[in-house]
């Protein structure tokens, strides 16, 4: 029997190091045991992410299913080899598996001759039963945790594919426009490796420039695509003469379909022309741009015009503003990510960073560093919670 025991533990061993699955690991222990020690009934208990029957054998179904570990096993730290419980009728021996002192597994015995009088004779052998369950279990969960952690580094690589698609979305800043009739940069900060903030600018004609930014509902992949969706959409649809009436019904439309109904996006868009100064803009329920006129360091916020796209199936109006700027004017737009970002006394920021740092004649591009220094864009800053963008427009 030693030399069974030794064979029995060697050959799990060699299995383990072979890598070989999970089912042939269970085959062989319920061989052993069903086979060699001539157990009838064998059902076992794993914990992993949770509680879960690894191997029923022998025992009726209702009791695999009936069986509450935490409740009625996990006080178990001890062979049990009277079972008194009358649920546990058919059950011989509860075996505990502990892992650093707690249980990891749980082995239910029932023999095959129930009119055996006295004393069984697997008394003997309980402890390298559960020598040898602790063995497989561990081995066992090694995999799982070995694949679980494989497919994480898949999902970490995909979801750097994904961020590095996703940037290639949003214009970088030597790509805008930085010369004596608009200036422009732009800052993207993901709360997560992908998200749902978008800007964009887009020359519509030799005199009409466009201009974007959106906050789609939600984070992370959903949001990302919805946001890739819709990107794809405007640019196809907006031009130097589209009506912004139309514009907006026909991307609720897309939106409210592409979501089912299920997200929906925050919307500021506006077409400037170079030669009469004239800005024409539609505020879809976004966080109101900042408008700073340089001449007078005077600032007003661009409120919104209309609901979110997408947040209803029709929207009843869609309200179109118009303004001609006749100063040297900045318009910074940025996403909720910004204005809700806590202080450290927990209080909105809300547009004082932005009060703060653009009201003035130097680059934009040193606007937006002085501010993302002052209250700390980056990850280590805990109370970020949501995507950070912001775009700023200089009409000099």
């Amino acid at each position: 029997m030693s030399k069974f025991k030794l064979d029995a533990l060697l050959d799990i061993t060699l299995s383990i190091n072979a890598n070989l699955p999970t089912t042939t690991l269970l085959g062989k222990y319920e061989s052993i045991l069903r086979d060699e020690l001539g157990i009838g009934k064998i059902l076992l208990f794993k914990y992993g992410e949770q509680w879960e029957p690894l191997l029923s054998s022998g025992f009726p179904e209702s009791l695999k299913e009936s069986v509450d570990v935490e409740n009625d096993l996990l006080h178990f730290r001890e062979i049990q080899t009277e079972v008194p419980q009358e649920r546990f009728r058919a059950v011989d021996f509860i075996i505990p598996v502990l892992h650093n002192n707690e249980p990891s597994a749980y082995v239910l015995i029932g023999e095959i001759d129930e009119e055996r009088e006295g004393m069984s004779p697997l008394i003997k052998h309980l402890h390298f039963i559960q020598t040898i369950s602790g063995i497989i279990v561990v081995a066992i969960e090694n995999q799982r945790l070995f694949n679980e952690s494989l497919r994480q580094e898949a999902l970490r690589r995909e979801l750097e594919l994904a961020a590095r698609m996703q940037m290639k979305l949003i214009p970088n800043n030597t790509k805008l426009p930085s010369d004596n009739l608009i200036r422009a940069k732009g800052f993207y900060f993901p709360h997560y490796e992908v998200g749902g903030d978008y800007y964009d600018f887009m020359q519509l004609s030799e005199e009409i420039a466009g201009f974007c930014i959106a906050d789609i509902s939600g984070k992370g992949m959903s949001a990302a695509i919805l946001m890739s969706n819709f990107q794809a959409s405007l640019r196809a649809l907006f031009t130097a003469n589209a009506s912004f009436e139309e514009l907006i019904r026909t991307l609720n439309t897309l939106v409210v379909t592409n979501s089912d109904g299920e997200g929906f996006i925050t919307l500021f868009i506006a077409r400037y022309n170079t030669r009469s100064r004239e800005l024409e803009y539609v505020n879809a329920a976004h966080t109101p741009p900042l408008i700073i006129n340089l001449s007078t360091g005077q600032s007003s916020l661009l409120r919104p015009t209309c609901v979110g796209v997408g947040m209803i199936d029709d929207i009843p109006c869609v309200k179109t503003e118009t303004l001609t700027l006749k100063n040297p004017t900045k318009i910074i737009c940025y996403t909720d990510g910004l204005s809700e970002l806590k202080d450290e006394g927990g209080r909105d920021y809300g547009i004082a960073p932005l009060v703060k740092h653009f009201p003035n004649r130097k680059p934009l591009a040193d606007n937006i560093e002085s501010l993302i220094s002052d209250i700390d864009i980056s990850s280590n800053n805990q109370r970020l919670f949501d995507d950070v963008s912001i775009l700023a427009i200089e009409f000099p």
